[in-house]
């Protein structure tokens, strides 16, 4: 997700505006990094792609799904997945991309900022190995920090319920 054209436009146009992440593209960063986790194990623990009964694939939806909104069934899902240990690196990415969602969902804009700040820093360096694709995302998120954060600091911003 690469907008530098449009950022350098709009700092020529729009001196004073602030850049801004939305939440919608810094969420959605985060479960394209979870799903191609997700995808890798799948790859090679299985040796092949998701199939009907494969575990991590039943689990593809409850793995996207904000822990408040998900069902009994998918919550015994994503338990049985994260029993397994060859899952680990799945679960490592789920947490960091419920983390996130928390911390947009956040009524309290400073409790917010202060979570993400967290998320960010937590994941911008010494990513255990095996986690490339969270690693790739920690260098992402700190690098648009600022923009990420921004976010919380606007009352224009429109909030996600």
């Amino acid at each position: 997700m690469d907008s530098e054209g449009y950022a350098n436009a709009c700092d020529k146009q729009l001196p004073r505006a602030v850049k801004v992440m939305d939440p919608f593209h810094v969420v959605h960063l985060a479960l394209d990094k979870l799903t191609k986790t997700r995808q890798r194990v799948q790859q090679e623990t299985t040796g092949h792609r998701g199939r009907k009964g494969d575990l991590l694939y039943r689990g593809r939806r409850p793995l996207l799904t904000r822990v408040p909104l998900l069902s009994a069934k998918q919550l015994t899902v994503l338990e049985e997945l994260f029993a397994d240990e060859r899952h680990q690196s799945v679960e490592i990415t789920w947490s960091v991309t419920q983390k996130i969602m928390a911390a947009y969902s956040q009524r309290d804009r400073k409790r917010g900022k202060q979570m993400m700040a967290e998320v960010i820093d937590s994941i911008a360096s010494g990513v255990p190995k095996g986690l490339d694709e969270l690693r790739v995302l920690g260098r992402t998120m700190n690098k648009r920090r600022d923009d990420i954060l921004a976010y919380f600091d606007y009352e224009i911003c429109k909030r996600p319920r």
